[in-house]
C-alpha cells in the first residue's frame, strides 16, 4: 500500500475526513449501515477501508460484530486482518480462534499481530514463533515480537 492508498468511494473518504457521523441512532445509524455494506463492496480497496473504519469505531453492536466476522472471511488478506483486529478489540475470546486461523496462513499483515497483542493468549505462542524471524521489515518484526511477548506474558484466556 502506497502513501496515496485511499478508497474509491467518496462516502468512505468523508468518513476518513471525519465529515460523516457514525452512531447507533439517527443519521449516524444510517451511515453505519452504509459503512457496514461497504465491507462487502465489489471494490477491494473500499472493502479494506470500510473494514478498517468499522474496526476503529467504538461501536459494538450485533451488526458491527457480524460484519467484522463476515469480513474476516474476505479473500483479501488485509481486509481479513483488519476484521480480526476489530473483533479482538471487542471480544478477545471471540477473536482467539480467528487469530489461530490467521497465524496459520502464508502471510500475516501487521493488523494480525496487533490483534494477537490484544488477545495475549498463551495458546498462540507456538503459532507466533515463526513470525518473529527477521523479515527485513523492522517495523513488522517489532510488531510480531510485541505480539509474541504479549502471549508469553499472559495465561490462557479460555480459563
Amino acid at each position: 500500500m502506497g502513501k496515496n492508498y485511499e478508497p474509491a468511494s467518496d462516502f468512505l473518504k468523508d468518513i476518513i475526513a471525519e465529515e460523516i457521523p457514525l452512531s447507533e441512532t439517527g443519521f449516524g445509524a444510517i451511515n453505519l449501515r452504509r459503512l457496514i455494506a461497504f465491507t462487502q463492496d465489489e471494490n477491494a480497496t473500499n472493502r479494506d477501508w470500510a473494514t478498517l473504519l468499522l474496526a476503529q469505531t467504538a461501536l459494538d453492536t450485533p451488526d458491527v460484530r457480524t460484519a467484522l466476522l463476515r469480513a474476516f472471511d474476505d479473500e483479501d488478506i488485509y481486509v481479513s486482518a483488519e476484521a480480526l483486529l476489530g473483533v479482538a478489540e471487542r471480544d478477545r475470546h471471540l477473536a482467539l480462534p480467528l487469530a489461530r486461523q490467521a497465524l496459520q496462513r502464508d502471510f500475516a499483515p501487521m493488523a494480525v499481530f496487533e490483534a494477537v497483542t490484544i488477545i495475549a493468549d498463551a495458546s498462540l505462542t507456538d503459532l507466533m514463533r515463526p513470525w518473529v524471524e527477521p523479515s527485513g521489515q523492522d517495523w513488522l518484526d517489532d510488531c510480531a515480537q510485541t505480539a509474541l511477548n504479549a502471549c508469553l506474558g499472559k495465561g490462557d484466556i479460555t480459563n
